[in-house]
């Protein structure tokens, strides 16, 4: 039974996005529709991040001794002043594992 999922589900999400971009497949979105999926990957990393900053033992954390908000805060300013994600990426996690 988990296979079968596990299947269908590849179809599923194969079949979605090969209908998107294949050039040859006359599916065209519009502007709008476009510009409504661009916001999509922003919101699902917000979905994915915000629990695991805010709340890292299931109960909101804004204090300072959260290690997860000051690297999410450092990371931040990182990709928002210096636009190298590498840089960002490293100098983040290793902050992060020295705290």
């Amino acid at each position: 039974m988990i296979w079968l999922t596990i299947i269908l589900m590849a179809i599923i999400v194969f079949a979605s996005r090969h209908a998107l971009l294949e050039p040859r497949v006359p599916i065209r979105l519009s502007q709008k529709t476009l510009t409504f999926l661009s916001y999509s990957a922003p919101a699902v990393l917000t979905a994915i991040f915000a629990p695991i900053v805010f709340a890292p033992n299931n109960q909101l954390d804004l204090s300072l001794s959260n290690p997860y908000l000051i690297c999410a805060l450092v990371a931040t300013l990182l990709a928002w002043f210096t636009k190298n994600t590498l840089l960002t990426i490293v100098i983040s996690m290793g902050l992060f594992f020295m705290l």
